[in-house]
């Protein structure tokens, strides 16, 4: 296997693309060992519990979490039958295991040099793996992180919408997403024709600006992809300019949306800091 994660082409293309556009990207992960079935067994047995989710797959595009269902499978069982049992599965913070924190910092500091001139320091650098039966739907959602997905088995289609299109996810949306609200949200058929469909094949990934909405189908066959994400200062600036505005839109206030980068929302990001360590201050439990 080779050291080098990202070949020129694949460097390249990301460099064009961050922080803001969707874009395709090649990588040289594909064959991994590490992500073998039974490695990823292993590696299930040896993450706490929390840090798996394994639910029915056979989903529609836009779906209440709470209509989610868990597959009744263990671990092990939905990894070994995935081509069978209709499950979508996510092994999540992986750096949490030596050996696939390893790789998540070899990954991540190949484009390190691409990214701290733009978006500053890697900050909160994570790793998800996902294992999905064939045709398995991941539901239209969006995430706060900076994040490539690299496929290293089977094939699927990643749809990718415009970040920052409030018709997509409205303020109150993000807002409730970063006071805890869950990150699925609604899906119109009339949303449709503002995404971009990426296909993905073993060597190929896509990267996804931060709340890009995005939905996944999976292809004819089992499929396991590599999540490499980070936050950036940037990233939690826009995070706090969402809590402010929850904040302001309680006492009555229709606030502006966060500015997408290279704006920085230093304001409110500042305010809603301080309340938060002032509300900690009188509240420490």
């Amino acid at each position: 296997m080779t050291d080098q994660m990202f070949d020129g082409e694949g460097r390249a293309a990301f460099a064009r693309f961050y922080p803001e556009t969707a874009g395709p990207v090649t990588h040289r992960l594909a064959g991994h060992p590490l992500f073998e079935l039974d490695a990823l067994v292993r590696l299930a047995g040896r993450l706490p519990g929390a840090s798996v989710e394994r639910n029915l797959g056979d989903l529609p595009i836009g779906v209440d979490p709470d209509a989610v269902r868990a597959n009744g499978l263990s671990v092990a069982d939905t990894i070994r039958s995935i081509e069978d049992n209709g499950s979508w599965m996510v092994l999540k913070s992986v750096e949490q295991d030596p050996d696939y924190r390893a790789l998540l910092d070899a990954v991540l500091d190949e484009i390190e040099p691409l990214v701290v001139p733009r978006t500053g320091a890697m900050l909160k650098r994570e790793g998800f793996i996902f294992v999905s039966s064939p045709d398995a739907v991941t539901p239209f959602h969006f995430d706060p992180e900076h994040n490539i997905l690299l496929q290293m088995r089977g094939t699927k289609t990643m749809t990718v919408f415009p970040a920052g299109d409030e018709e997509l996810a409205g303020l109150e949306r993000h807002e409730r997403f970063h006071m805890g609200g869950h990150r699925n949200l609604p899906y119109s058929d009339g949303f449709a024709d503002r995404g971009v469909a990426h296909r993905l094949t073993p060597g190929r990934a896509i990267h996804v600006p931060v709340k890009a909405p995005h939905w996944v189908r999976n292809g004819p066959e089992p499929s396991v992809s590599f999540s490499v994400t980070w936050r950036s200062e940037w990233s939690f600036r826009e995070a706090y300019a969402h809590g402010f505005n929850h904040l302001t839109r309680r006492v009555g206030i229709t606030p502006k949306a966060p500015g997408r980068f290279p704006r920085q929302n230093h304001a409110k990001s500042l305010a809603y800091r301080a309340i938060s360590r002032a509300k900690r201050a009188l509240d420490p439990t």
